[in-house]
């Protein structure tokens, strides 16, 4: 099972130019290398602040751009990453391991990724296979760029 761990931003994540401490990212250094040893971690970054960042709203056929910021930092996405566990139980266990981002309160959701095979019930076998198929050829075409 995939989880995408998402860390929320804090009004300091938000604030222009602002860059983590140091020792901050001495810490989640070793600990984001204890999750690629133990072979869970697909992926991570952070995120610039809203700031930098815009907004694209879906009505109909109407498309409209909100440039950032962006005010409840709370409700923003300041990193993620990706594991691969076997439980929701075991992305908790590895997300309450790693350091404390922030001197104030924050919080960080796990949220499970659909796999393919979620969609058996509307799609049949061969449309799931294309869509693996495709899937599968990602990383060769990022890798290509």
């Amino acid at each position: 099972m995939r989880f995408m761990v998402i860390v929320k931003a804090t009004p300091e994540t938000e604030k222009e130019g602002a860059l983590p401490d140091p020792q901050l990212v001495a810490e989640m250094g070793k600990y984001n290398e204890e999750l690629m040893k133990a072979g869970v971690l697909l992926a991570l970054d952070g995120l610039h602040p809203s700031s930098k960042g815009a907004r694209v709203k879906f009505s109909g056929k109407s498309r409209t751009v909100v440039d950032g910021p962006f005010t409840e930092a709370k409700e923003l996405i300041a990193g993620f990453s990706i594991l691969q566990v076997k439980s929701l139980e075991e992305a908790i266990e590895w997300v309450k391991r790693g350091p404390n981002c922030s001197a104030d309160d924050y919080e960080v959701e796990i949220r499970q990724v659909f796999e393919m095979e979620d969609f058996a019930p509307i799609l049949s076998e061969e449309q799931i296979q294309h869509k693996v198929e495709l899937r599968a050829e990602l990383p060769n075409q990022t890798a290509n760029k």
